[in-house]
């Protein structure tokens, strides 16, 4: 017979609202087999009969001969005619028995991590706002889209395609999107694509651990901006890269230190429409600089073209990949920026001699995108909606950011100047006040505003303090009722 403290803990487990959904059965089964691997019921130690648990629980006596069945057939316990019910023998090798003091100060150990897992672990990752507020930095505007169009084609799409889009996907992409997105690259990003180019992922980190791994081995050194993207940085750093920051001017990357020492890495990499997060365009002469350098070295040039559909002055610069006659250039976009987040759609488009090995490699990580996904959005952009969207949110975003420009010269003169991009979703302000970068965005936090420092996307400790501040999301009205709640939490810290 249990002991009392035994029969509570099965009711207990029994009327758990976690437990609900499970049928009676299953939820006393369960409870008597948590007994047996905590310890609680020894190897040997007879169970109740049937009936009397029965009685005991208020239960049928079917629905305990239906837990004890289980359990037995699981090996929990053993069942002998005309004795009854017991546990079985567990010996010490088996995972339920009882833990002693050494078991479980291993067990809270740290695990043992590869030493790629580790540099994983320490980077914390690359963790996105979940419900953004002011001033959420890469965040489009997703409250206008037109998610009734969205919907009828992906209807066209299951009417017209069926079952074949619940099955697996082709890894590299399907061929209308992989068309979609060649044509597109080509004609506003004067890229040199071709569908058979285009390989299709979730995302452009996904595409940056992908060149990682794939082009260099632990150890070898890498060109990277500095300041630079942070996911781009945890990326090569968790593949074990050592990543050499090369300084960002007002025309981009400065050139001088790989051109001087041009073996020193086997590749580059750039953010050379919009620099994350300075917001300058590398200069032509460095770009082709770039191009021959790898050309030489037989380097690689990792593109990250991250938000170049948003350009507020004049008309953007041609990507790097379309310059490259000599297929040394990985052009990477994501239409996370562009569209939605919640799509997981990013590309590359590669070299011919590395189409193969990349699409190989993807397999092994998630197996493809999704198929559903990836035939609305080419219908999406084959109709000329992807073009027309963009458009129409390049000039909502310009607004916007006239608006923050105004506000932030209106509001906060006393605290920041602001370095006016020509594109992209963030602004950068430099702080010209004596508050710290870290006090800033904690006084930030307080009231419900969001920054992003600038000192810790930069490698060299004598960065300028300061943060950016993304508008695109947020309407004039929330971008104005953030920039006075930033002011008035500022004021209240610099106070005397």
């Amino acid at each position: 017979m249990f002991k009392h403290s035994q029969l509570e803990s099965v009711k207990a487990w029994v009327v758990h609202p976690a437990h609900a959904a499970m049928p009676l059965h299953a939820r006393i089964q369960r409870a008597i087999r948590q007994l047996i691997v905590d310890g609680a019921l020894g190897p040997g130690k007879p169970l109740p009969a049937s009936r009397a648990l029965a009685k005991s629980l208020g239960v049928s006596r079917d629905t305990i001969e239906a837990s004890y069945a289980q359990l037995h057939a699981e090996g929990f316990i053993d069942r002998r005619v005309g004795s009854g019910s017991f546990v079985s023998e567990i010996t010490e090798f088996t995972p339920g028995r009882r833990l002693t003091p050494r078991d479980t100060l291993l067990r809270n150990h740290p695990p043992n991590l590869s030493k790629r897992g580790a540099a994983i672990s320490r980077s914390g990752g690359v963790r996105e706002v979940l419900s953004p507020r002011p001033f959420a930095h890469g965040v489009p505007e997703t409250r206008t889209f037109p998610l009734q169009l969205w919907e009828r084609l992906e209807r066209q799409v299951r009417k017209e395609v069926g079952a074949q889009t619940l099955l697996h996907g082709d890894p590299q992409g399907t061929e209308p999107l992989r068309r979609a997105i060649a044509d597109y690259v080509n004609l506003e990003r004067g890229a040199r694509a071709t569908a058979d180019r285009v390989l299709v992922l979730t995302s452009s980190q996904q595409a940056m651990s992908l060149c990682a791994n794939m082009l260099l081995d632990p150890g070898d050194r890498i060109f990277i901006e500095d300041p630079a993207y942070y996911g781009a940085r945890k990326a090569f750093d968790a593949a074990g890269l050592d990543c050499v920051p090369i300084r960002v001017d007002r025309q981009g990357l400065i050139i001088e230190q790989i051109m001087a020492e041009p073996h020193m890495a086997k590749a580059v990499f750039l953010t050379p429409s919009h620099q994350f997060p300075t917001g300058s365009t590398l200069a032509l002469d460095r770009r082709l600089a770039l191009i021959e350098w790898a050309a030489r070295n037989r380097a690689w040039i990792i593109e990250d073209d991250y938000d170049s559909e948003f350009h507020y002055t004049g008309k953007p610069m041609a990507c790097v990949q379309g310059l490259d006659p000599h297929d040394r250039t990985i052009y990477i976009g994501t239409f996370s920026k562009s569209l939605f987040p919640g799509l997981r759609i990013g590309y590359v488009v590669l070299p011919p001699q590395l189409v193969k090995p990349m699409t190989v490699a993807r397999t092994l990580l998630d197996g493809h995108t999704a198929p559903m996904a990836q035939l609305t959005l080419a219908r999406f952009m084959e109709g000329g909606h992807f073009g027309a969207y963009v458009r129409a949110m390049r000039g909502i975003y310009a607004q916007r950011l006239d608006v923050l420009v105004c506000l932030v010269r209106k509001h906060l003169s006393n605290f920041v100047e602001p370095h006016v991009p020509v594109g992209g979703l963030q602004m950068a302000c430099v702080l010209t006040c004596d508050l710290s970068e870290r006090i800033t965005i904690e006084a930030a936090r307080r009231v419900g505003v969001e920054l992003l420092g600038l000192s810790a996307l930069h490698a060299a400790g004598d960065a300028k303090a300061g943060f950016l501040m993304g508008f695109a999301p947020y309407t004039p009205l929330e971008i104005e009722a953030a920039v006075k709640k930033l002011a008035n939490a500022l004021r209240a810290v610099i106070k005397p």
